[in-house]
């Protein structure tokens, strides 16, 4: 907007000086901790990806070991680190177990994929054992099936599954193992088109769902969808109605607060805030780049309203962020992080606390977890 007076230019200046001290890493404040699970492949594309943090600090994710397999792990707060892997689950590269939902009583949810590249759903329990389970008309072939993505804490689950077609669908996963599909109306029903949920924090405690869909040109669009059924679609103003440009839902609060990113015409990428009542507020990350495939990407809302996630910079290299519930933005990155393309800090999520938890790739492209909390 055109400044109209000398008043709004100062007051302008002002915010902008703020916004900028705001957003510069401090040089005092929470901890990093690095972490590995010990059997990680330690080669370009394997380690160590950690994407979920419960309110007492166990972190949970998926290593990549030396053939390339995915494993899930536990973190315990004292360090203690568990793996585990579904039986069944393929042991050739991008097979294995993939965890992504976990509730605070730390029954995890996730897939694997099998020897023929078929996705199965699964819930670990706190004793080690499994429960497996598929939607029964998900499709039988490499990359199709089932994939749950959330859980909470009524052991409630929520994902997709990619039909016979290559068409996504969502479903809604009661306690008692009963399956209610849904799929956003306006969404596509090509290869490669339909309705996908958020992954480790898409759900709510009250069972609201969002995610996004694609819709018969290969733009997406954001859905919340509520415990009765309802489904309520929405995109951000500047969003691009282009091919993969659009809006996506990444995450809800207790509050019902949603955050996620929309891609603009130009395929830069910028990161916003739902209210329950449906007011839409866009930001970006000071230091984010403007071209195709950069910007702010936020990844999960607490339940006091704090925001993390990562963006790329003018480089293509992702450092982490945290947003108060004020608005105000800190970056950081990890140690050791990559600063090349593609290389950088991934901040996922953030819990009750402000403890957050994410990965972070290095100059050889190898992953490692991280911790940033408090002393």
């Amino acid at each position: 907007m055109r400044r109209i007076s000398m008043l709004l230019s100062i007051l302008s200046i002002s915010f902008l000086l703020s916004a900028a001290m705001a957003q510069v890493p401090a040089p005092y404040g929470p901890n990093i901790t690095v972490f590995d699970v010990p059997w990680a492949g330690t080669l370009a594309g394997q380690g160590t990806q950690a994407y979920l943090i419960n309110a007492d600090n166990t972190i949970m994710g998926n290593y990549l070991n030396a053939n390339g397999a995915y494993r899930g792990f536990l973190r315990a707060p004292d360090g203690t680190i568990t793996k585990f892997n579904v039986p069944g689950a393929g042991r050739a590269a991008n097979q294995g177990t993939m965890a992504w939902g976990m509730n605070a009583a730390q029954v995890i949810t996730g897939v694997y994929a099998d020897a023929g590249g078929v996705y199965h759903s699964f819930l670990r329990f706190p004793d080690g054992n499994f429960s497996t389970f598929d939607v029964f008309v998900a499709g039988k072939r490499a990359n199709q099936g089932t994939f749950a993505a959330n859980i909470n804490g009524k052991g409630e689950t929520t994902g997709w599954y990619v039909d016979s077609r290559n068409v996504s669908h969502g479903f809604f996963r009661a306690r008692d193992g009963s399956l209610t599909k849904f799929d956003c109306p306006d969404a596509g029903t090509a290869a490669g088109q339909g309705t996908v949920t958020a992954t480790v924090s898409g759900m709510n405690a009250s069972g609201t769902v969002v995610g996004w869909y694609f819709d018969a040109t290969n733009a997406f669009h954001a859905y919340l969808r509520t415990s009765d059924g309802t489904m309520t679609d929405f995109d951000l103003p500047d969003a691009g109605k282009g091919v993969f440009q659009g809006t996506s839902a990444t995450s809800i609060n207790s509050a019902g607060r949603i955050v996620g990113t929309y891609a603009d015409a130009r395929g830069v990428w910028h990161g916003f805030v739902r209210t329950s009542t449906g007011y839409l507020r866009d930001f970006d990350v000071l230091g984010a780049g403007h071209k195709s495939d950069q910007g702010t990407l936020p990844q999960t809302i607490n339940a006091g309203g704090t925001i993390t996630g990562y963006f790329f910079d003018a480089n293509g290299a992702a450092h982490g962020f945290v947003r108060d519930r004020f608005g105000v933005i800190t970056t950081f990155n990890a140690p050791n992080a990559g600063w090349g393309k593609g290389q950088g800090t991934f901040a996922m999520t953030v819990n009750s606390l402000g403890a957050i938890t994410g990965y972070f790739i290095d100059a050889n492209g190898v992953y490692h977890g991280f911790l940033r909390a408090e002393n």
